[in-house]
């Protein structure tokens, strides 16, 4: 088996530090994410980021379709040089951003499951897109910065707790799985990654009667920290229809003190609040 390090060498690649390349080089890490994706000969899998295709590989051997993205073109070259005889592979080359797994998965008539080593400078962008998504995507185990993952696995009343950790927590099951140290990767960063995995959920985990207006809701609550979770809601665009009082009614059908921050709501407090607040919208309207 070709090594990490021999395909460095053989192929002379430098990480582009515009893109934050930084790629995963420990064997034993390698194996542990694939495994830790659980993938058969039944399962269409996405990678994102899939660089010089170590992780590629060892997915490979175990899925029935692997589409591996890579926007950087001299990768995509190496990628579809190493991974010629792996006739499940497809190599894509674009931007993550810009992929549509709803078109992919009503192409191969499946669900996907995604895994990833995400590059830091666009891990929120990246979890939000497939929050996009979730009615296409199975489960996702990704490699982001170890504070990504907290905050996205955070609790209420933590100081990890905030906007992401609401909106994802609301429609997946996550769990940190461990931490992978700098050593692991070439050129080793300067702060530690985490490996995570979340499943989208059939429905979310309240039921909501406006998803786009909990979205706003949660992130007007936490526009500023310090402040009292009404006088947040005051501020809010979106409320601008309505007056103080509603908002006040609002948190008291939910059984919220509007003198508590957001960072201390459960998800499924900010869901009743959210429907409650679309219930005074419409009687406005």
């Amino acid at each position: 088996m070709t090594t990490p390090g021999e395909i460095l060498q053989r192929y002379r690649i430098r990480p582009d530090k515009r893109r934050g390349q930084s790629f995963l080089t420990d064997l034993n890490t390698i194996h542990k994410i694939a495994a830790a994706g659980k993938i058969t000969r039944e399962d269409l899998v996405v990678e994102i980021g899939a660089g010089f295709g170590v992780l590629t590989g060892n997915i490979a051997q175990r899925a029935g379709r692997l589409i591996a993205v890579e926007i950087d073109l001299k990768l995509v070259g190496i990628l579809q040089k190493e991974l010629a005889q792996c006739k499940q592979v497809e190599v894509f080359s674009g931007d993550i951003l810009k992929f549509d797994f709803s078109c992919i998965s009503k192409q191969y008539k499946s669900k996907i499951k995604v895994v990833g080593n995400i590059p830091y400078n666009i891990s929120s962008p990246v979890v939000f897109h497939l929050l996009a998504h979730r009615r296409v995507i199975r489960d996702f185990t990704l490699m982001l910065q170890k504070e990504v993952v907290e905050r996205l696995v955070s609790a209420p009343g933590r100081k990890s707790y905030g906007v992401p950790s609401v909106l994802l927590q609301m429609y997946a099951d996550m769990k940190k799985l461990f931490d992978v140290p700098p050593g692991c990767f070439y050129p080793a960063p300067k702060i530690t990654s985490s490996v995570m995995q979340g499943k989208f959920l059939e429905e979310p985990r309240f039921a909501l009667e406006d998803e786009k207006l909990f979205n706003r809701l949660v992130r007007a609550s936490f526009a500023q920290r310090r402040k009292m979770l009404a006088n947040n809601l005051k501020q809010a665009a979106f409320l601008k229809e309505l007056g103080e009082e509603d908002i006040t009614s609002a948190l008291r059908q939910a059984g919220i003190d509007g003198k508590r921050r957001g960072e201390t709501l459960s998800v499924e407090e900010f869901g009743a609040l959210s429907n409650f607040l679309k219930n005074q919208l419409t009687n406005r309207g």
